[in-house]
């Protein structure tokens, strides 16, 4: 079997196959950030302005809305609208009810 081709298979998935690369390693800050990454920062501002020891930082340009941790998360509405932001310690049982309330 192909990488990727069970979700052809698979329920809900309908005869889907995909023609985009569905895991890949992207910059998600600095100038080569990928797009959708520059679109879901502008769209929803960090939530903590302080940036912290820029010396620990490995991208340019540094901007207080870059994703500091990968644990932070993005909660995407069902028509891809962006809804809120997350960072590493917030508690997911809050997580769970922003789902709900879109679900």
């Amino acid at each position: 079997m192909k990488p990727l081709m069970f979700l052809s298979t698979v329920r809900p998935g309908g005869g889907f196959v995909p023609k985009f690369p569905i895991f890949a390693r992207v910059e998600v800050n600095g100038l080569n950030e990928e797009p959708l990454f520059t679109y879901l920062k502008e769209s929803l501002p960090f939530v903590n302005p302080v940036i912290g020891d820029i010396k620990k930082f490995y991208w340019s340009p540094i901007n207080v809305n870059d994703i500091r941790w990968n644990f932070e998360k993005f909660l995407i509405t069902a028509d891809g609208m962006p809804f809120r932001r997350y960072e590493l310690h917030y508690p997911f049982e809050k997580v769970e009810k922003d789902i709900a309330e879109l679900l």
